[in-house]
């Protein structure tokens, strides 16, 4: 086996259209396919991200609270590669976004910092120099 890359991360949601407003509007994220599943009564939402990688954005009735302070075993955080953290970081505060201090991993030397999507997933901004 020989793995390329990340094709996708899933995301459950509490709020549909609080969660897609925040991907699609806030992140500007591309929408690829947007899907309500009847039997499920849940949304499904494929979005693309520049490098080809996806988030799938998902709703299900009534999902139960993701722990996460202290960290729980499971999905730490979803990373997203930046060209300047600085930037980004004033950017989402200018829209109310709470955006961690940057800080500079020990390393690689590179700029992260931390944000929340609507429902406390933490995201990391991450500085990618290509």
């Amino acid at each position: 086996m020989q793995l390329q890359g990340i094709h996708h991360v899933a995301v459950i949601c509490s709020d549909y259209a609080v969660s897609k407003a925040f991907y699609v509007d806030l992140l500007g994220l591309r929408v690829i396919a947007e899907h309500y599943r009847q039997a499920r009564d849940s949304w499904k939402l494929d979005l693309g991200l520049p490098d080809g990688s996806q988030i799938e954005l998902f709703s299900f009735p009534a999902p139960p609270v993701r722990p996460s302070r202290p960290e729980a075993c499971g999905l730490r955080h979803l990373s997203l590669a930046v060209a300047d953290v600085a930037a980004s970081k004033a950017e989402l505060e200018a829209r109310g976004v709470a955006v961690e201090d940057i800080r500079v991993d020990e390393y690689t030397g590179r700029r992260f910092t931390f944000f929340a999507d609507p429902d406390g997933l933490p995201l990391e901004l991450y500085e990618v120099i290509r």
